[in-house]
């Protein structure tokens, strides 16, 4: 049944809106952004609403050992595997309102349109909220999502420590929402992500929908290196073991390896020691996250990066420890669900195009188990993990408007 067969589905583009609008209220900051960390208090506050709302939605609520929520509306046929949507709540320090929390908005929109229209879908349509997508408090992102893809393991994941040591599965219960439920392990008939683009493609050609065939492949490592702490004024140039040249030489050398077409590199941590203005730095840790669409390509981008890291700790007497925390390859989408959200997007009449995403998404593990495919729709300058973050209520709709489409296709497929 095509869209134009379903004139009785409409999403409430004010109710979304008001939403995601309350949903940033907590956790905002005096910028106009949101600051939501995994596992705080303040994640708490935002999944006891999203768990509220989908109760009085009618939706049962289930929560898995890392704490991933699953809000399930039933279909005609309670045995059929669900067609699940979601992302995630969690935000960056100085987050914005729409990242992760316009992808759980509108799986709740979903559902509440269906409910308007007295809709009852064949399969069951599930709305999950992912934990600690983001994976500033607890490395790597998207874990949560991770187990549920099969990528790493439950204690893996549980034994994860932010930077005061805290372990993720401690602090976990101490929001309560350490589960019961086993993590994954059970049939999905599809996923479906929406989400901002966090980037300026779709704003520059004005399209409304990005189709999202595909996501682009990192690498994350953790850089130290040692010198030795020494005496600024009567430590001669060449005598010198400064950890923090090393460390600055890898950056610039970083930016080139990134520079490469449809490259990324970041260095995005970078933390020297002793801290004193008037002492050589004997030790520096650092982040560097490497992205490419070509598995090859950022195949080469991380031997050349150790090459050149080896040289700059040779040429400098400095010791070196690359460590690579996290790595996925270039995950590829479900054709029979990006035609799904090509298909909404035509019959909406949608400006709509072809795009590969550059973030990680929870929808990237997701896709090891599930037919998988994500909607993008623009986002102010293309400006995403800032305070400044951005969208307009008519793209979010009309995001939503693909996304309820799709999802029915496919749960009455």
């Amino acid at each position: 049944m095509s869209a134009r067969q379903r004139p009785n589905l409409a999403i409430d583009r004010d109710r979304l809106w008001a939403s995601l609008m309350q949903m940033a209220e907590i956790g905002a900051t005096p910028k106009g952004g949101v600051c939501r960390i995994a596992l705080t208090d303040l994640d708490r506050q935002g999944r006891d609403l999203f768990v509220r709302w989908a109760r009085e939605a009618g939706c049962s609520i289930r929560v898995d050992r890392v704490g991933n929520i699953f809000a399930r509306r039933e279909g005609r046929d309670p045995a059929r595997a669900p067609v699940m949507t979601g992302s995630h709540l969690d935000t960056q320090p100085t987050g914005g309102k729409f990242d992760g929390a316009y992808g759980v908005m509108a799986g709740l929109e979903v559902v509440r349109a269906l409910n308007d229209a007295q809709y009852v879908t064949e399969a069951p349509i599930e709305v999950a909220v992912w934990t600690n997508e983001e994976g500033c408090r607890f490395a790597p992102a998207m874990v949560a999502s991770g187990v549920f893809g099969g990528a790493f393991d439950l204690d893996y994941a549980l034994s994860r420590t932010d930077r005061e040591g805290v372990r993720f599965g401690d602090a976990l219960a101490a929001i309560g929402y350490a589960g019961a439920e086993p993590v994954g392990g059970r049939p999905v008939a599809a996923f479906f992500e929406a989400h901002i683009e966090q980037g300026p493609i779709l704003e520059r050609r004005q399209q409304t929908i990005g189709v999202v065939t595909a996501a682009q492949g990192q690498r994350w490592y953790e850089i130290v290196w040692t010198g030795m702490e020494s005496h600024a004024g009567t430590t001669p140039m060449e005598g010198r073991r400064d950890a923090l040249v090393g460390a600055a030489e890898l950056i610039v050398a970083a930016r080139r390896i990134g520079e490469r077409p449809d490259g990324r590199a970041t260095i995005g941590v970078i933390e020297s020691a002793p801290q004193a203005r008037n002492t050589i730095p004997g030790r520096v840790f650092m982040t560097l996250d490497f992205r490419h669409p070509d598995d090859a390509e950022l195949t080469r981008m991380d031997k050349e990066m150790r090459a050149i890291a080896a040289d700059i700790a040779a040429r400098h007497r400095l010791d070196l420890a690359i460590e690579q925390i996290w790595y996925f390859p270039p995950t590829p989408f479900d054709a029979a669900c990006v035609g799904a959200v090509r298909r909404a997007a035509g019959d909406a009449g949608l400006a709509h195009m072809d795009i590969v995403s550059g973030a990680g998404h929870d929808a990237c593990y997701v896709a090891r188990v599930a037919p998988t495919a994500m909607v993008f729709v623009p986002c102010k300058d293309g400006v995403s993990h800032n305070e400044i973050e951005d969208a307009t209520a008519e793209d979010v709709a009309a995001g939503c408007r693909v996304l309820l489409q799709a999802m029915v296709d496919r749960a009455d497929a």
